[in-house]
């Protein structure tokens, strides 16, 4: 027993202190009736803004268990970016999001959420259950 508790203590403080960024971007994503959307368009998005803008030290988390339909936050680090690289991937994060849910079944498929104006700091990922990191290039 003390030695689960303990590598999940490892576990834990190894996360906390591997993630560079203090602020995060939160894109979540809602289920309706059948699971949630893919998240492969957020994820192609940022993957071509990140070798277009040859960014290093990309941080990208995904915290699932959020619902019982599979509903799960995606947190994107921000503080490699430049004001005007911020601003830019914001707009196209958003494109990308609006055009995903513009794509879906209504009544069938879940939704993307995104707010710009929301920032999620690195002491409240810190807190956060289920979170692992999906993108660290």
């Amino acid at each position: 027993m003390k030695k689960i508790v303990l590598l999940i203590g490892l576990f834990s403080s190894a996360v906390f202190f591997a993630q560079k960024s203090e602020n995060y971007l939160q894109v979540g994503y809602h289920s309706i009736c059948c699971g949630t959307p893919s998240d492969k368009p957020v994820m192609n998005f940022i993957n071509q803004f990140q070798k277009k803008n040859k960014i290093k030290n990309f941080e990208v988390y995904k915290q699932s268990g959020l619902g019982r339909e599979g509903e799960f936050n995606i947190y994107i680090g921000t503080d490699t970016f430049s004001r005007t690289q911020k601003t830019k991937f914001v707009e196209g994060l958003k494109a990308a999001i609006d055009t995903q849910n513009q794509m879906k079944k209504p009544n069938r498929d879940g939704n993307v959420s995104f707010d710009e104006t929301t920032t999620v700091k690195k002491a409240d990922l810190s807190n956060a259950r289920n979170l692992t990191l999906i993108n660290s290039k």
